[in-house]
């Protein structure tokens, strides 16, 4: 691996810009999910919870295997959180019509409604950054965004998030 500090990398590689990115990272993450964090407190709720109801309810229909792919957690991780939002009436799980083995996820009424009131905040935060940093700037952020994904998975999440 290159020593950063040894190569003669333009200003926006040097080690103290690329330790300020990190760190603007663990700080925009933490406020990005205060607001979720304490609606889901409300209901005992963690962030494993939000997880699985966002990507329920962008991907109504998905299967058990498709949802442990995409947060990359164990089955017994998945099995206690998805439990407590079938058993409190967030997810419906039903039988797939192809393979009646498979397990198909939905959000319920209550589970859109939930999952509507734990994005909106997030959506008004990068609306409102959007806004302020410009059109060129949302490029680049998401260019950074996109970079920060592992190269083997950046094509399947990419196409993902961009069908709407």
């Amino acid at each position: 691996m290159t020593d950063i500090k040894s190569t003669a990398n333009p200003l926006f590689l040097r080690e103290n810009e690329l330790r300020q990115g990190i760190e603007l990272l663990f700080f925009a993450y933490r406020d990005f999910t205060s607001d979720p964090d304490a609606i889901l407190s409300e209901f005992g709720f963690g962030r494993a919870h939000h997880r699985v109801i966002h990507f329920v309810g962008r991907n109504p229909g998905m299967s058990v295997a498709e949802l442990l792919a995409i947060l990359r957690i164990t089955k017994q991780s998945l099995s206690r959180v998805l439990g407590q939002l079938i058993e409190q009436g967030y997810i419906v799980q039903e039988k797939g019509t192809r393979d009646r083995r498979q397990r198909l996820l939905k959000l319920t009424e209550k589970g859109t409604e939930l999952e509507r009131k734990l994005s909106e905040p997030q959506r008004a935060r990068v609306a409102k950054a959007y806004r302020e940093a410009g059109a060129d700037a949302v490029a680049g952020f998401r260019k950074v965004m996109t970079g920060l994904i592992n190269e083997i998975d950046r094509k399947s999440i990419i196409s993902s998030i961009e069908r709407d």
